[in-house]
């Protein structure tokens, strides 16, 4: 299915061709991306657990969002929301638009389950452009602090490693 689409970016639902194209541009980005991880939100998808979307810039995968219907831990587990998970945009590719692209269809997806929508962000100076889109977006703190490895973090308390399993979570109320 297309959401979105203009003369150069393209939002469509993940297709199997798109997992060798990101394992290849995250290697060439210095990440190390396993491209099972790609096949497995696919069937996921399949399933009906999710939507995996896929950004194309030119012609070429240029990012990817999964929305989640129903989640599974953390602070919104049984709130009913949608949550996002996932966003990225290939650096090669970062301020074009296409990650505002991307979030408006997930938001547009997330609005058919419920009327608010959840994220989690790094807390790494890595995800700092995420975390200002997603302020830009609406997204405000839920109040329930800092969580590593889906554990709420107490005060006090030493997180020994800085890595994408310490977030931040945030949600924004949506219009239907």
């Amino acid at each position: 299915m297309v959401y979105y689409q203009d003369e150069n970016v393209l939002i469509r639902d993940m297709e199997a061709g798109d997992a060798p194209a990101f394992f290849e541009a995250y290697t060439a980005q210095g990440w190390h991306p396993d491209e099972d991880y790609y096949h497995m939100r696919m069937r996921e998808a399949k399933e009906g657990k999710c939507t995996a979307l896929t950004a194309v810039y030119q012609g070429q995968p240029a990012g990817a969002v999964y929305v989640y219907f129903d989640v599974q831990e953390g602070p919104f587990k049984g709130k009913g929301w949608p949550m996002i998970v996932d966003f990225n945009v290939l650096q090669k590719c970062q301020r074009k638009g296409i990650g505002n692209r991307l979030m408006d269809a997930a938001e547009e997806i997330a609005a058919e389950h419920g009327d608010a929508v959840c994220l989690g962000v790094g807390l790494s100076k890595e995800y700092g452009t995420a975390q200002r889109m997603y302020v830009k977006r609406g997204y405000v703190p839920d109040g329930s602090g800092v969580w590593y490895q889906n554990k709420q973090c107490v005060q006090y308390e030493t997180v020994c490693t800085v890595d994408d399993d310490l977030e931040l979570f945030l949600y924004k109320q949506l219009k239907k």
